[in-house]
């Protein structure tokens, strides 16, 4: 029990992080392009993650003599995630400069529902509760877009929204190639192939300064050390406490402080439709994480 309430004090932070992590990436486009805050995050964060697999190599190390630091598999796994981890972030990047850290946050927590979806082309069946879930999704989507005017989906919203789609095909690309890998390896590799294809964009699409990226050290800093290293590794002690269920209900609650971020700092206040449309999407987000019962139980 002890260990249990440990580690849902870990992945609670881990969230805290992540969803503070909006205002940051909000907060870092203000004196440098999209592009560049993303390759200056994601590179950083490769730096943090190497002292970390280093420790981690050695650990498996120890167990097995004929562990390799980069193998085969563990680069093929990590470089295939980097590709989608880049163009997830690049769209979630991107469409925060049209649309407030609250909607980012709410509307990338669609990939948990978009993820059965995609398993029905791979046979798996979408239970009646799950159809339900994506409903009141859908309605609470609604209200989140709604303004004085009727339903509108700004440019951001729709590019976040793809986003939640891309991560999707990241999550299933973790599971389909990171099996029995060592997870903080593959995250350093994704991240150092995110950030150099991220570093490629800026160069072919931006004017990087130099000054500007010093300029935006915090919100850098606070992008790459904390959210991508530090969040990263708390995820996986975390999860070492507490069942998948229970941590992706806990890790899920980032939406939540990503609008309360927006709010805080940025004066993002959320409307009364807003309000409601964020309340609708985190239940049916956590209702469709919560296991079956089995005729058995």
């Amino acid at each position: 029990m002890k260990n249990n309430f440990r580690g849902s004090i870990i992945l609670l932070l881990t969230a805290m992080i992540w969803g503070f992590a909006f205002v940051a990436q909000s907060e870092g486009m203000e004196k440098i392009g999209p592009f560049t805050f993303q390759a200056s995050r994601m590179l950083l964060a490769a730096l943090v993650l190497l002292p970390v697999s280093l420790v981690s190599y050695n650990v498996r190390k120890k167990k097995d003599e004929s562990e390799r630091f980069l193998d085969k598999k563990t680069l093929f796994a990590g470089m295939i995630c980097g590709v989608f981890l880049f163009a997830a972030a690049a769209l979630q990047q991107i469409g925060i400069l049209y649309t407030s850290v609250g909607h980012a946050g709410f509307l990338t927590a669609l990939y948990i529902l978009i993820v059965p979806l995609l398993g029905l082309f791979a046979g798996k069946k979408v239970g009646g509760r799950l159809w339900f879930c994506i409903a009141l999704a859908l309605v609470g989507l609604y209200l989140l877009c709604m303004t004085g005017e009727g339903f509108s989906m700004s440019v951001g919203d729709i590019l976040v929204t793809l986003c939640a789609l891309v991560f999707s095909f990241h999550i299933l690309a973790v599971d389909k190639f990171a099996k029995g890998l060592d997870g903080v390896r593959i995250s350093m590799i994704q991240m150092l192939t995110a950030g150099l294809i991220s570093l490629a964009c800026t160069f072919i699409f931006e004017e990087p300064s130099v000054s500007a990226i010093l300029s935006s050290w915090l919100p850098i800093g606070y992008a790459g050390v904390l959210s991508c290293g530090v969040a990263y590794t708390m995820q996986i002690i975390g999860q070492k406490y507490a069942s998948p269920t229970v941590a992706s209900i806990i890790m899920s609650l980032e939406s939540v402080f990503a609008i309360l971020g927006g709010a805080i700092i940025l004066s993002q206040i959320p409307s009364a439709y807003e309000a409601v449309g964020c309340l609708l999407m985190f239940t049916a987000t956590i209702v469709s994480q919560l296991p079956e019962k089995t005729k058995k139980q």
